[in-house]
């Protein structure tokens, strides 16, 4: 049972992690949560045939359909127009404004009613312009650094779309994992289940014969109907585990589907060290690339605050005719070049550069502790490879001397020299020794899950270190 445990720890170990990594831009504060990882829009329609489903296959319907990889693609998107949005503070506006305007004018309301033979009203009149208006901001170096912090955001964005997909990777594997490990409690039981109905037949026929008590044929069926209760709970699990699955990869509501795939048991890959992974992880995790993308928008957009200080220079220009009708026009024309030279601004500089220092300070904070999670992650998950390595050899060697015992127990009951209570605790031992070698193989290659999302390749490793290279 302790394994098992363990094992259940380290799957919600896996979750809880993807749950924890953020995908916050610096506008953002989106977290994608185990609700995304564990849901996809699903594709298609269900068929009556039963598709077989690999381990890959789930993890490319993953990549494909889940709902964090959706969301994460949606906030690239948004990201991306808010890019745009500050671009356009740089970039030149050009307007066309044809106009009919008939209007009237009393020049008493200005003071000139008492000049000679200038009458009080002027009008009606109409005055047609069609012109161009060309405004251009020539220099303006704290929208430009705010520019270059949209793009270190974009990148951020980028990241964390991997970072998404590397969640997703390793949601799928251990929901496949769960499943296989599920699919082997099924066979497991089925095997008890047979084990005990042939130790009933065996004593009701001795009891028959007179050769045994009655309570040894009742110890016999209370074992045999437990076993069917275990292959019954089993086989509920096991169908509960395939729904999830399923959801998280987007298989068609109803799509009937088989685990084409055995429960890996294959060793790590050789060379893998905590100071190799390590290196890996800091050269290339999605999140630590993020993190270093946010503190260099952040620069800039300190640097973008501060320069709130230094003038700017814009061009305006129009170009058009007026006239007082449409075939008496003339071209008109104006430019005008001006220096916005900041003078006071009632604190408003300080208060944004203060303001920036504080969200470089807070980036640069969050920075520093991921670096020394990722440490914590790697080591944790070699740690957790190694011990789970070990467990494996000790559960396969205990599970084969619970069988040994078993047959020979079998053997001594036969013979007469003991009855079946002997029978029924090797029987029951190897029940146990059998739950505790599937659930530290679930625990091994979860934890080998864990090493490749800890080194920030999960999508490109798994396979390797699950089924090795293909």
């Amino acid at each position: 049972m302790k394994y098992f445990l363990k094992a259940v720890f380290l799957f919600s170990l896996a979750v809880g992690l993807c749950t924890a990594q953020s995908s916050d831009g610096s506008s953002k504060g989106e977290v994608r949560t185990s609700l995304d990882l564990r849901n996809a829009v699903p594709q298609g329609q269900a068929t009556a045939d039963v598709l077989p489903l690999t381990l890959l296959d789930a993890i490319e319907r993953a990549l494909k359909y889940n709902l964090a990889i959706v969301s994460s693609d949606l906030d690239i998107r948004q990201t991306r127009a808010q890019r745009l949005q500050t671009l356009a503070d740089l970039l030149p506006t050009l307007n066309i404004r044809p106009s009919v305007t008939e209007q009237q004018t009393s020049l008493a309301a200005f003071g000139f009613s008492s000049f000679p033979g200038v009458p009080p009203i002027l009008g009606p009149f109409t005055v047609f312009d069609a012109r161009a208006a060309l405004s251009a901001p020539l220099l303006d170096i704290k929208n430009w650094r705010k520019y270059k912090a949209g793009a270190e955001d974009a990148k951020a964005a980028q990241f964390n779309l991997q970072d998404a997909r590397s969640d997703v990777v390793l949601v799928s594997t251990g929901l496949y994992l769960q499943a296989l490990a599920g699919a082997s409690r099924i066979d497991s039981a089925r095997a008890q289940e047979a084990v005990s109905e042939t130790l009933y037949r065996q004593a009701a026929d001795r009891r028959a014969a007179g050769t045994v008590p009655a309570i040894d044929v009742i110890r016999a069926e209370v074992e045999w109907k437990r076993q069917q209760q275990h292959l019954i709970s089993s086989e509920g699990d096991f169908e509960k585990q395939k729904l999830n699955l399923a959801r998280a990869i987007g298989l068609p509501p109803g799509q009937a589907f088989r685990l084409a795939d055995k429960m890996p048991d294959d060793p790590l890959p050789g060379g893998v060290t905590v100071e190799s992974v390590l290196e890996r992880a800091l050269a290339q995790r999605p999140d630590y690339l993020s993190k270093q993308a946010e503190v260099r928008a952040a620069e800039l957009r300190k640097q973008s605050a501060a320069a709130g200080r230094l003038p700017t220079i814009s061009l305006d220009a129009n170009y058009g005719v007026l006239g007082p009708r449409v075939d008496e026009v003339h071209g008109t024309f104006g430019v005008a070049g001006t220096v916005n030279i900041p003078v006071y601004q009632g604190g408003r500089v300080q208060a944004d550069v203060a303001d920036a220092d504080a969200d470089l300070d807070h980036r640069k904070s969050e920075l520093a502790a991921l670096r020394a999670r990722i440490d914590a992650d790697v080591r944790s998950a070699l740690i957790d490879a190694q011990t789970a390595a070990r467990l494996v050899e000790v559960a396969r060697g205990n599970a084969e001397l619970a069988r040994k015992q078993l047959e020979q127990s079998r053997d001594r009951f036969s013979s007469g020299v003991t009855n079946n209570l002997e029978v029924v605790e090797a029987q029951q031992a190897v029940a146990a020794a059998e739950e505790a070698y599937i659930a530290s193989l679930y625990s091994f290659n979860t934890a080998k899950s864990m090493v490749a999302r800890a080194r920030g390749d999960a999508g490109q490793t798994i396979i390797e270190y699950l089924k090795g290279k293909r």
